[in-house]
């Protein structure tokens, strides 16, 4: 079962809805306190929170992948070294920008 075709259109999704979501929030304040929702709405210290917490869930994608889907050694590969390279860049970027915008206000 080859699921490149699938996972390309995934990520051009994903992709889309991000430009879309960014576009509609860049303006709006971010919250630090309290219960948001929206992804776009989070200070940058909340959101390297939340990207922290989204480790174990990548795990358990990870782990619900390798049980119910036969893919081959390199695509298991692929799939965890994409897992692991979205959550350090992620993790990485909203650091960055929190300690950059604290050091600005």
């Amino acid at each position: 079962m080859n699921i490149l075709p699938y996972f390309f259109v995934s990520l051009i999704t994903v992709f889309i809805v991000n430009l879309v979501m960014w576009l509609l929030f860049k303006d709006v304040e971010k919250k630090d306190k309290g219960f948001v929702l929206g992804y776009y709405r989070l200070s940058y210290r909340r959101r390297f929170i939340r990207s922290l917490w989204g480790i174990p869930f990548a795990l358990l994608v990870y782990l619900a992948l390798f049980w119910l889907v036969d893919l081959t050694s390199i695509e298991y590969i692929l799939v965890g070294a994409i897992f692991l390279l979205l959550i350090f860049v992620d993790s990485s970027y909203n650091y960055i920008k929190w300690k950059k915008n604290g050091r600005n206000s």
